[in-house]
């Protein structure tokens, strides 16, 4: 009897130890939030690099000085055990490019290589026109019904919140041009994937490399494909001269550059965070995605400045070659051996607007850290979705498909697809206000996850609700 009163005691002086540590936890995440609020640090970072580096594009000299800069940033902030993780890969480089409507009339289109795209010949290709409301459209094409044409696609993109309709039509950038190539085509132009009604053009990254069969591929802005769209209603012949010149170094490499704010009881137990160091060569890589580095790095940092850290520790990378692909790869691959003390993962690549939602991992709404950050974001105007967080990144989508928890805060994409992958991705289209509510998403739910003993890999999904 007596062991067993001293085992409630003990269990009661337990919870209340350990309530009183969840208050704390609880204090200490709103005065995080609080402080980021008020926080300058994301945009003096985010400033820094738009304007000492510039654009990014992976293999140029400032994507090495990028490199750099980042290891520097990490040691002024206090992160340590910096690393600089090497790997191959091809780089490409943007020429000369120019693109013409030259009948029925002549009229210069301000064209934009696709990223990755093949050069045409020297001289550049002019032909007739085929025009397609949609990548569908093309598809129906048969084998050979293209050939010698220039196709031109000018299915637009739909504005939504969350970003849905980069997918739908952005396809018509990641493999028109290898369809095209199937039914002959000889070049083509796309209207830019974009939600603007801006002549400027959007790059991005479209098939190419080994055993890929393609052909020279540029975007046009919106009001350029409308006029084609137009002429094409009218039953108008058009022809467009296109000249591309690029070029690729199959020997180059990138980086993934990583800093820690070390755990101060369990160092081992990780936390995995933060954005694409790479951008195209167009515009200042501000939304997509210097933010995305500010914001992580700065939520870490304010983290790290805490009298005592948090149990686990928070790692920042900046991946090195997202636009083209290839960071997730050497991630997963230089830490297959750690994955087990990732205890959770996200990234932030979608510019800098507001935060509106929070998606955890499967079987952990209920868990009392979920809870507490629901409360803690509640101010801010998130909410705590219920659909499971999934494709959090790119970067960390190789980590997230060998088991990695993973977490989405989901960034309002309504205006990101005016300025993404532009001349027009400038730090003037960054609203301080919305990059602080950013940092003060981050910094008080990583740090209730740090400084929490969560274990999302072992909660359950709940059962579907009995019919």
């Amino acid at each position: 009897m007596l062991m067993f009163r001293r085992l409630l005691i003990a269990s009661a002086a337990f919870a209340l130890v350990s309530g009183a540590a969840h208050a704390q936890d609880l204090k200490t995440a709103e005065a995080l939030r609080d402080k980021a609020l008020r926080d300058y640090l994301a945009w003096d970072i985010t400033e820094d690099l738009t304007t000492n580096i510039g654009p990014r594009l992976v293999g140029s000299p400032a994507m090495a000085k990028a490199k750099d800069w980042g290891v520097a940033k990490f040691k002024a902030l206090g992160f340590t055990n910096i690393k600089v993780e090497e790997f191959a890969k091809p780089s490409w480089s943007r020429g000369e490019e120019s693109a013409e409507l030259v009948a029925p009339y002549a009229m210069k289109l301000g064209a934009v290589g696709l990223g990755r795209t093949v050069s045409t010949p020297a001289g550049g290709i002019e032909a007739e026109v085929a025009l397609f409301k949609t990548f569908a459209d093309m598809m129906a094409a048969s084998e050979g019904a293209l050939k010698g044409k220039i196709v031109v696609i000018t299915q637009p993109m739909v504005r939504t919140q969350n970003g849905a309709g980069y997918g739908a039509a952005g396809i018509s950038r990641r493999v028109g041009p290898v369809e095209a190539a199937k039914r002959g085509a000889v070049a083509m132009l796309i209207r830019s994937i974009s939600t603007s009604d801006s002549t400027v053009p959007h790059t991005g990254g479209t098939a190419s490399g080994e055993g890929v069969v393609t052909i020279p591929a540029a975007a046009i802005g919106v009001p350029e494909a409308e006029q084609l769209e137009r002429l094409a209603a009218r039953k108008v012949p058009m022809r467009v001269k296109l000249k591309l010149e690029s070029s690729v170094n199959p020997n180059n490499v990138a980086w993934n550059i990583s800093g820690d704010i070390k755990g101060s009881e369990k160092p081992d137990e990780v936390i995995v965070i933060g954005g694409h160091l790479d951008s195209w060569d167009v515009g200042t890589g501000a939304l997509d995605d210097a933010t995305g580095i500010a914001i992580t790095t700065a939520a870490a940092k304010l983290i790290g400045d805490l009298p005592r850290r948090p149990k686990r520790t928070i790692r920042v990378v900046m991946w090195g070659s997202e636009e083209s692909g290839g960071s997730s790869e050497a991630y997963l691959a230089a830490h297959k051996d750690a994955l087990s003390s990732m205890v959770l993962a996200g990234e932030s690549d979608t510019g800098a607007d507001r935060i509106y939602s929070l998606q955890v991992p499967a079987g952990s709404l209920d868990h009392p850290v979920v809870k507490a950050a629901a409360s803690v974001l509640a101010p801010l105007k998130i909410y705590v979705d219920r659909t499971p967080a999934a494709g959090a990144g790119a970067d960390i989508s190789g980590i997230e498909r060998a088991g990695v928890p993973v977490i989405n805060l989901n960034q309002d994409a309504s205006r990101y697809f005016d300025y993404h992958h532009t001349m027009d991705d400038t730090l003037d289209k960054v609203r301080p206000a919305e990059l602080a509510q950013n940092v003060a998403a981050w910094t008080s739910l990583v740090y209730l996850v740090a400084d929490s003993d969560v274990d999302f890999r072992a909660l359950k999904p709940a059962a579907p609700a009995a019919k």
